[in-house]
């Protein structure tokens, strides 16, 4: 093989491998991002939940007067 050639192919596996890291990188910081999103909508689902169960529960002043 031309020594030509053989830099040239190194040359293209070196960027391909930088690119590869590059990519790696900006998965893992996604993948980062998506596992603390979850956790928030979790938390929001929950303190809507909890929010929704005492909106719900009538409390002593939403009786209804007896002359109703």
């Amino acid at each position: 093989m031309d020594e030509r050639r053989m830099i040239d192919i190194e040359e293209k596996v070196a960027h391909h491998e930088q690119a590869l890291a590059e990519m790696n990188q900006v998965l893992t910081d996604q993948q980062a991002q998506l596992t603390r999103l979850e956790h928030r909508c979790e938390a929001l689902a929950d303190r809507f939940e909890a929010l929704s169960r005492v909106a719900s529960t009538p409390s002593d002043g939403d009786e209804r007067p007896p002359h109703y």
